[in-house]
Parts: C-alpha cells; structure tokens; sequence
C-alpha cells in the first residue's frame, strides 16, 4: 500500500497594521526668475515627475488661429538653439525621459519623467525646451501636417464628434470652449512657424509659469539643479489678462449627428454647472459617482444590467476652468452608445432614472459604497510620482490651495447622503439638459421627438 505523501501548509500571512494616509503636501518656492516650484519628496520613487505649467490658455489664441496653443507645445520638443529635433529625441532618449505636452483651456502643460539619477541631463533638455525652442519652419509645417490628418479621424469618431457638437451647441459661438480645444481644419491650415512664435513670445515666460517636481529626491540639491537649468530661462512680467466668463445655454433639446446606416448611437448629454471652488463639489463629485460612476451606479444598473441596452453608460464632471471669482464651471455629462433600434427606449428609462433620483433620492448604501470607491482607492491612486504631480499641477492650474486633495478626501467621507442627492440633482435636471445624439437620424429622430425632451434638431456629420 502506497503511503500518501503529507503536505506542509505555510502560515497565512496576516494583514499589517493599517497606516494613516493623507495626499502629500508639496513644499513651495519661487526662483529668481520667478518661477514658482512646487516639490514633493517621495522616498522610494525612483523615477521623478516633472510639470511645467505655462498661462498660455486657449482663450489667448489670436483670431483665425485656434490651435496654435497645440502647435507651439507640440513643438517644444522639435528643437532648440543647440540640438535639432533628431538630437533633441536622441538626448531625451539617452537619458531615459519622456516628455509630453499639451495644450488646453486653463494654459499649456509638459510632462517629464526620468529616472532620478538622469534627472539632471533632463532638466536641462527641459529648460532649453522652454528658453530657446528652434520652432524651425520644417518642423511646425509637419506638425500642422499632422494635426489636419488627425482631424478627419476626431470626426469619424462618435465620441469625438459628440464632444465637438455639444460645446458647439452649449456655448456661444464667440467662446473658445465653443470650438475644439486643438482647432479646426480652416483653422490649422493657417498657422506657421511665425505664429507659433509670436504667440510663444506674448505668453510663455517664467514669471507666470509654475514647476512641479515629485519623485524620490534623496541626494539632489534640488535648488542648485534648478537654479542651473530652468532658472536660465528669462522673460519680462506679464500684465495681467482678462479673463471672458463662461456662459451657456442649457435650455433642454436634442440634437441628432446624421449618420445613415449607423448601428449604434452615441449619446451625450450634458450641460455646465460648480467647480471645485465651490462648496457644493464634494457633494456633486459623489452624487454623479453615485449616478453613473461604475459598474455599480444606477444607470448602469437600469441601461445595462436590466435592459441590455449597453455595454457601459458613466456620469461625469470635468472642470473647464476653476478660479475663486465665481467665473469657473465644470461639464457635467452622461456618455455612453446603445443599439439604434433602442436609442428612444434607453434614453426613456435614462430620464425615468433622473425623475426616480429627484423623488426618491439616493439610498446610504450607494452612498456607502461611492464613498468607499473613491476615497478608499486613494493610496493606490497616487502611487506614482506621476499621479501626484498631475493633481497638484492641477491645483495650480485651477488656483487651489495646496492641501485641496486632502481636504476633498475628508469632505467626501463626511458627506451625507441626503446632500449628495441634491448635489446630483441640480446637476441633471431633467428640463435642462442638451442632448447629443450621433447616430441614424431617420431611425431615430421620431422615437426621440416622442419623448418630450426637448426640439429636435438634425445636422450633418460633416
């Protein structure tokens, strides 16, 4: 008789003692320059974070030249005064970096990462990036190549082309937000290097911009580094620019993106409401995580999980612009796509979600749970140097005090439902909100006019 072999189980390992946690509090400076650092400490973080912010927004673009803003980051690292745009990347390469740069609403934003030990050599790539960009005539004539190239996919997009309807629709005509963040075709093809200078030299200076710098900084003489690279970088004092409020009409109506054939519609709904220097944001981040955050939330239940009418459909808000004068606002939206023939029923049980949310309110236990979601995944969230260089550059950006995130954290744990319920609720208002809809007009634009939501209106996908 074989004798069976006996197994050694090893010990379960047991759970640490939790530790507190809070958002890292960054520690301030300016150089002599006049550019503001921000720098946070992370042991462990071996590869550091760098952003730059730049007060160079979208609403400064001169007239006829929407997309410049895009341009110019673009082509802060297609050369300088000492390397081409081949030795640029080469160098970056070297040292193991990566920079990224974008232009949007608030200003324009580059994103460095590199190993800490290359940090050096990268701020110094960085600095001459900034201080003496080459904007060679070549260069800037490919990248306005490939932002038109890049067009005609943003509109064969449904998603893309729903985003670019609904700001169209929402705000007037003779505000930026009114038209897409990278410009147009008849827009684009207009820039060149000429212009991407002007607007690089009216806009782009060190006295206005902000440096954030997060990684393990063990062993860096940080303000030696920075004095030596992006403390070389000069320019004059700006004048202080006005700043156009944000307006909008939500008065509630549809309007149909036409593509014949389309299987599927996109929807987007949305409309403009607080930002997060208002008080009532804590409760309107939770309300609409409580709506349409996760697989959890309600619509999800209702349109996906009950009807099978998609495969997702998420509540937002995503700030615009946030400034303590009261002039900011956020977009607040619904997005998701369902099947044609459903596009009039999904949109029905949509509203019938809103009007159920408005007269019955939000239960503890959504609440519980979107609590726990968003403010229990917060450690892991800002693991990386990255993560919490973006959110502090992002209160700069927004003009937050420092320990905003922090305190956020404690506000949404300490909001009840009771408030997150209102909060969602004059969000989406069931008579206020403008509807976009990409999809097959003559399949669906009678079914939605049934619904009562407001005018139906059709326009070309074009």
């Amino acid at each position: 008789m074989t004798e069976l072999a006996t197994m050694e189980f090893h010990p379960r390992p047991q759970a640490g003692e939790a530790r507190p946690w809070a958002f890292p509090a960054p520690e301030r400076g300016t150089l002599d320059n006049g550019l503001t650092v921000l720098r946070c400490h992370r042991p462990g973080q071996q590869v550091v974070a760098v952003e730059v912010l730049l007060d160079a927004p979208l609403d400064a673009e001169p007239a006829g030249l929407d997309g410049v803003a895009t341009i110019m980051a673009r082509a802060f690292s297609e050369g300088t005064d000492k390397h081409t745009a081949e030795e640029f990347a080469a160098e970056l390469e070297r040292a193991g970096a990566t920079l990224d740069a974008h232009a949007d609403h608030p200003g324009v934003r580059l994103s460095l990462e590199v190993p800490a030990s290359r940090l050096p050599k990268a701020l110094g790539l960085l600095a001459d990036a900034l201080r003496a960009p080459a904007f060679a005539d070549s260069e800037v004539e490919r990248l306005v190549t490939n932002r038109l190239d890049e067009i005609p996919h943003e509109l064969a997009n449904p998603s893309r082309r729903a985003a670019k309807e609904l700001s169209r629709t929402l705000f007037p005509a003779d505000l930026r937000m009114s038209r897409p963040r990278q410009g147009t075709e008849e827009t684009v093809q207009n820039i060149d290097s000429a212009a991407v200078r002007a607007f690089y030299e009216k806009h782009v200076r060190p006295a206005t911009g902000t440096v954030v710098v997060v990684g393990d900084l063990t062993g860096i003489d940080l303000d030696a580094l920075l004095a030596d690279t992006l403390g070389s970088w000069t320019g004059s004092q700006a004048e202080p620019r006005p700043v156009p409020p944000i307006t909008a009409d939500d008065t509630g109506r549809v309007v149909i993106v036409d593509r014949p054939g389309a299987v599927q519609t996109q929807l987007l709904i949305g409309r403009i409401g607080a930002d997060r220097h208002d008080r009532v944001w804590a409760a309107q981040v939770l309300g609409t995580y409580c709506l349409g955050g996760t697989l959890t939330s309600r619509l999800d239940r209702v349109l996906r999980e009950e009807k099978g009418y998609t495969y997702g459909v998420r509540s937002f808000g995503q700030v615009l612009r946030s400034v303590p004068d009261g002039t900011g606002a956020a977009m607040l939206a619904i997005s998701g796509s369902v099947d044609t023939p459903n596009t009039g029923p999904a949109l029905e049980d949509l509203w019938t979600v809103l009007r159920t949310l408005a007269a019955e309110g939000l239960t503890d236990a959504e609440r519980d749970v979107a609590v726990q979601n968003l403010v229990g995944v917060a450690p892991l969230k800002y693991e990386t140097a990255a993560a919490v260089a973006s959110t502090l550059a992002d209160q700069v950006e927004q003009h937050l005090p420092d320990d905003y995130q922090a305190t956020l954290y404690r506000q949404l744990a300490a909001t009840g439902t009771v408030e997150a319920t209102a909060a969602a609720v004059n969000a989406f208002p069931v008579d206020r909100l403008v509807t976009i809809l990409v999809g097959d007009a003559s399949a669906i634009k009678e079914p939605v006019e049934a619904l009562g939501i407001g005018e139906v209106s059709v326009v070309s996908a074009e």
